[in-house]
């Protein structure tokens, strides 16, 4: 059998992340081999996942960053069972690891995330290596990008809400962009504007609007025109330039944004939150 020093074991774990006592283990087994040890190590996580499978992931991190020109931003949602993990420093280091990975790359699908590589390893095997060292279900469930003349990030302390805001144009003064990154953490928008609400969304408000007044007993030929009140004010407490701006009630977001420049709106953004 082979001589497994200290610095072998170190070797490894700087390799994989694991722990010094799995690393030791699976030198001894892989006879001194560190490819075979990796593997053994990896086999472990598929093993602890298989067996993983249907527990509940439901805590983790949502962390949100942008490139440095601040023209591409990346969010991604790594899930863990519980929230002792998920404040675990490893576990951090593997989120920011991956986030690190879709700026570099400007990653557009979760998919390709996936299949993109870490030091030669496929974030999915990562992630899956992992769930043998840490010992619980990990996923990396979600992933959105923004691509804008400028795009701003924010992460909410605990790393449970995080969100990406893209813009038509640079060079604003940045307390802006990060006024409307915190709006969306706040208001939750579904789109932008009106126009970008979803039709089956638009539908579904309708048909709420319909059945609330039928309850009250509003008479029928009055039905569709009161769901037309209630919708418009679903646009205007749901659609992000509609909203009043949180920090000053009296302007719509639209109005701030005007007020800054006129040219100035918002070309897209991202939202997640982690349920409570």
């Amino acid at each position: 059998m082979a001589t497994i020093s200290a610095a072998d074991v170190a070797k490894l774990r700087k390799m994989t992340g694991a722990g010094m006592m799995d690393c030791k283990q699976a030198l001894n087994e892989a006879n001194g081999d560190f490819d075979k040890a990796v593997e053994i190590i990896r086999k472990k996580g598929q093993a602890v996942a298989s067996k993983r499978a249907d527990r509940e992931a439901g805590e983790g991190v949502v962390l949100a960053r942008t490139t440095e020109d601040e023209k591409f931003g990346s969010l991604i949602v790594l899930n863990c069972e519980t929230d002792f993990v998920a404040k675990n420093a490893d576990f951090e280091k593997l989120a920011n690891n991956i986030l690190d990975k879709a700026l570099e790359k400007r990653i557009e699908s979760l998919e390709d995330l996936k299949k993109t590589d870490i030091d030669g390893v496929l974030i999915e095997e990562k992630v899956v290596e992992q769930i043998g060292i840490i010992g619980e279900k990990l996923e990396l469930s979600y992933y959105g990008f923004i691509k804008a003349e400028h795009v701003h990030s924010y992460i909410h302390p605990g790393n449970r809400l995080a969100t990406l805001a893209g813009f038509n144009k640079t060079g604003i003064d940045m307390q802006v962009y990060k006024d409307i990154a915190m709006q969306i953490a706040a208001m939750n928008p579904v789109a932008i504007d009106k126009d970008d609400v979803k039709q089956e969304d638009i539908d579904r408000e309708l048909e709420i609007g319909k059945e609330q007044a039928r309850r009250e007993g509003k008479p029928d030929n009055l039905l569709e025109k009161i769901a037309m009140g209630k919708l418009g004010k679903f646009f205007k407490e749901s659609t992000l330039l509609n909203q009043e701006f949180v920090k000053d009630t009296k302007q719509t977001i639209k109005q701030y944004l005007g007020s800054v420049d006129k040219e100035l709106t918002v070309t897209g953004f991202e939202r997640y939150t982690l349920n409570d």
